[in-house]
């Protein structure tokens, strides 16, 4: 990997972002119609490669179940407003309807009620009923407080999500979660991150995890770099993760851990690279609250806009564009890559002659960047 001097004392390494990069055709084609783009996790088996965010912005009970019905992967945010109110409504509208100078405010506000567990177990129940896979994040810090309440409401996936989750948290103030010993006594698959390098994945994916999310405040909506000085570029940390996947699985003896981007993803094309540099799938969140079915009603803010210390993020209007299957599976109406992203997937892999996900990573690519 280069490095590069950044004054005599600093050296640093070059990293690259989904812009920077391209994949390039191979000698052979194939039809669009004859590309799969299925992936599987566990015993669980999706036809679309996305897992919607756990985003409130993105997605409710209705919106998850939708997802599930159009062959993804909605996740539901558990510590959202779906869990602190029995109809949130009236705290989505004033979310959306607040001036720009009280957004965070309102935010703050909104999310301070606190999280019912009866509410999980009956939003969970929802989207088991309507026949789709019941996912559900918790962040790290809520994860020891609730999760036997999500088990027992019967989530068959388990999202484990902050800005970053290490497997050696360490803390004097209170007790950390140790994600080896958690994940060894569930019985339904975790999926865990942020991860953003090679080594925080190889020990994530040691605690048993059965999915790693790579990503830290790569989002529309997240001023984590502002604020915390942070920032992993997404092409560089996926292929980085997607290293430590292919060296666990001989370490392991041939177990597989699903690598799912997280962040940096607003059009086809990036879904397209972050594939292409390892990925097994990707999480979206601003791409989904653009859709005209989503709870955020053009705007879009994550759990680390709602902190109460130490905000990480804003409220951000990214438009109504598009019904949810026209976003997903088209048709789309603009070329901006923002609709029918599983169509232009397809379209990449047939140009590029592959056709199936996993032959897809395989792919060359070229470091193209652009100004």
């Amino acid at each position: 990997m280069t490095e590069i001097e950044i004054g005599r004392g600093k050296r640093a390494r070059q990293s690259y972002a989904f812009d920077d990069i391209a994949v390039v055709p191979t000698r052979r084609t194939r039809d669009p119609e004859d590309v799969s783009t299925a992936w599987a996790i566990d015993a669980y088996k999706f036809e679309l490669p996305i897992v919607a965010a756990p985003m409130d912005s993105a997605m409710s009970p209705a919106t998850a179940i939708a997802i599930g019905k159009l062959g993804g992967l909605g996740v539901l945010d558990l510590e959202g407003l779906w869990t602190r109110y029995e109809d949130p409504t009236q705290q989505l509208e004033e979310i959306a309807s607040a001036k720009a100078e009280d957004a965070t405010s309102v935010l703050q506000r909104v999310y301070a009620k606190p999280i019912q567990p009866e509410l999980i177990t009956a939003r969970l129940a929802e989207i088991r009923a309507a026949g789709v896979t019941v996912a559900g994040a918790l962040s790290p810090q809520r994860t020891q407080e609730f999760s036997s309440v999500v088990l027992k409401a019967g989530v068959e996936l388990f999202v484990i999500r902050g800005n970053t989750v290490s497997a050696e948290h360490v803390s004097q103030n209170q007790e950390p979660l140790n994600l080896k010993d958690f994940i060894y006594k569930l019985d339904v698959p975790v999926m865990v991150g942020g991860a953003a390098s090679y080594k925080a994945a190889l020990h994530l994916m040691r605690t048993g995890a059965a999915g790693v999310l790579v990503g830290f405040g790569g989002g529309a909506a997240s001023s984590t770099r502002k604020v915390l000085g942070i920032h992993a570029p997404m092409a560089t940390a996926v292929a980085d993760v997607a290293a430590a996947r292919r060296d666990y699985m001989d370490e392991s003896g041939g177990r597989y851990v699903h690598v799912i981007a997280d962040g940096g993803l607003g059009t086809s094309g990036d879904i397209v690279k972050a594939i292409a540099c390892g990925a097994d799938a990707v999480m979206l969140g601003t791409v989904l609250a653009r859709a005209a079915e989503a709870p955020g009603r053009g705007w879009h803010w994550g759990q680390e806009a709602v902190s109460q210390k130490l905000p990480r993020g804003n409220r951000v209007w990214v438009g109504s564009h598009a019904p949810l299957e026209n976003i997903l599976l088209g048709p789309a109406d603009n070329a901006e890559g923002t609709s029918n992203l599983i169509g232009a997937l397809k379209r990449s892999m047939a140009t590029t002659g592959y056709s199936d996900v996993k032959e897809f990573q395989r792919v060359d690519v070229v470091v193209n960047p652009y100004e």
